[in-house]
């Protein structure tokens, strides 16, 4: 993944590029986003920003994320509970995918070369070059350590 550094770089030149100024809302809700680990929903990172910067409104979080994305130092993700998510895009290009529980939402990032292979033949036996995919998996939690919803439930 690329630094800190770099996310902050990219997304300066593409303001820059774009006519946009830095605000310190802007600034306030990039390093929440930055602090977060794995995939955040807007009102959770509103959340995380109103703890930093008080004031600042849910449209103007939406709105930020847009730009974040446009930039490249965001992607957008639906894992089709009806709620957009963001992840830091990794500018290395390291790929994951996702396993996400049906029951509790919970999101498991996995990489393995197995499957990424598998891809590339499946792709080349049909004459294609891959060169960019998303692969979600569905499914239950079976232990309910991992289960939110189990645990809540036994609890």
């Amino acid at each position: 993944m690329g630094s800190r550094e770099d996310l902050v770089a990219q997304l300066a030149a593409h303001m820059t590029a774009e006519g946009l100024k830095q605000t310190g809302q802007r600034a306030a809700i990039l390093d929440a986003f930055l602090d977060c680990a794995g995939h955040v929903s807007l009102d959770e990172l509103l959340v995380r920003v109103l703890e930093r910067r008080p004031g600042v409104g849910y449209a103007t979080v939406y709105r930020t994320m847009k730009v974040f994305v446009a930039a490249g130092i965001a992607h957008e993700r639906q894992f089709g509970d009806g709620q957009t998510r963001f992840e830091v895009a990794d500018l290395d290009n390291d790929h994951h995918d996702h396993l996400i529980c049906t029951i509790c939402g919970h999101i498991f990032e996995f990489e393995d070369d197995e499957i990424e292979r598998r891809q590339a033949e499946v792709a080349a036996d049909r004459g294609l070059r891959i060169t960019s995919h998303r692969m979600n998996l569905w499914g239950e939690c079976q232990s309910p350590t991992t289960c939110q919803w189990r645990t809540e439930k036994a609890g």
